[in-house]
């Protein structure tokens, strides 16, 4: 059975409408949306507090190296001819810049 698949994907900014274009991993195997806290720095994505803190963990099951997840952005997310808002958590994801759940 197929578990991940890479799509290329346009995230913009809702507040000014500026977008990117970066490589995500569509995965059955997680739980949440994630993005790289590299990306939503070197782009400036504004952040979202969350209301409850989210401990994260890495496939291999040992705990994510930012810790727990304090904050997200809200995005509009561009695959071909679809548009969906989002709100993505924001960890450390090494290489992978977006990594997006399979409902």
């Amino acid at each position: 059975m197929l578990r991940k698949i890479w799509l290329n994907i346009e995230i913009e900014k809702i507040d000014i409408y500026e977008g990117i274009t970066v490589k995500a991993l569509l995965n059955s195997g997680t739980t949440e949306m994630f993005i790289n806290r590299k990306i939503v720095a070197k782009y400036s994505f504004k952040l979202q507090k969350l209301k409850k803190l989210v401990v994260i963990r890495n496939v291999n099951r040992t705990n994510n190296s930012i810790g727990i997840i304090t904050y997200q952005v809200e995005v509009n997310v561009y695959y071909k001819n679809h548009i969906e808002r989002m709100r993505i958590d924001i960890c450390n994801l090494e290489k992978i810049k977006v990594i997006l759940k399979i409902p």
